[in-house]
């Protein structure tokens, strides 16, 4: 059986977000309630910690954003996060504690837990990074299927399936899971806590926590 619970997955406690998920069942069902989430928490941050310098946008004055970077808002990037040269966060992005955002990245309708790390040319939308979380170089989340219906996130290993309802859906990845360079997530990945992919890979369906993904017919339990 599937264990996609948020609880399975993510430490609650380490995100600003922490308020969206309750009462959700999976982590997957606040990706269409972010925008409005970021607004109505934004208006609650405490102004000796953070700047208002746009609309709906807040930025802990400890964090360091590059000039180059443009945010748009809805967004909040939480205190000692790093949004490097050129980033582009289209919006509806929370980047995390001491998080980092780095060159040419985008974000779009996306939750970085704290410390989460995208450092190099990422692509992070409609998705959910759990704590201490890592993209390598070039590694993307693809959000939208290529016939445009609805996510089906499938267990590969057991045939079952879990329909999500959604049209845009990246992927959750677990706390404290490293994911290699260059690596496509397909629209619907849940990778579990503390896994491994390996490099250039292409990932689909669910992966239990503490596995590492070599290929599709190759994912062995950590030892």
């Amino acid at each position: 059986m599937m264990n996609c619970s948020i609880d399975n997955l993510l430490d609650l406690e380490k995100t600003i977000a922490k308020d969206v998920f309750e009462g959700k069942a999976y982590p997957w069902e606040v990706l269409p309630k972010i925008k409005d989430f970021i607004i109505e928490l934004g208006k609650t941050l405490d102004s000796d910690k953070f700047d208002n310098p746009q609309e709906n946008v807040w930025i802990a004055k400890s964090a360091k954003v590059f000039p180059s970077a443009y945010i748009a808002g809805p967004c909040i990037i939480d205190e000692n996060a790093e949004v490097r040269h050129c980033a582009f966060i289209r919006g509806s992005a929370i980047v995390g504690k001491n998080a980092v955002v780095g060159n040419s990245v985008e974000l779009k309708n996306c939750i970085l837990f704290d410390n989460v790390q995208v450092p190099h040319y990422n692509y992070v939308g409609d998705s959910v990074l759990g704590y201490k979380a890592h993209l390598g170089a070039g590694a993307l989340t693809s959000n939208v299927k290529s016939d445009k219906t609805n996510v089906v996130l499938k267990n590969l290993q057991t045939g079952e399936a879990i329909e999500t309802g959604l049209r845009k859906f990246g992927a959750i990845v677990g706390d404290n899971t490293e994911v290699g360079c260059n690596t496509v997530l397909c629209p619907g990945t849940v990778l579990g806590r503390e896994c491994i992919v390996y490099p250039v890979s292409r990932v689909r369906g669910f992966i239990e926590g503490r596995h590492i993904f070599k290929d599709a017919k190759n994912i062995i339990t950590k030892k």
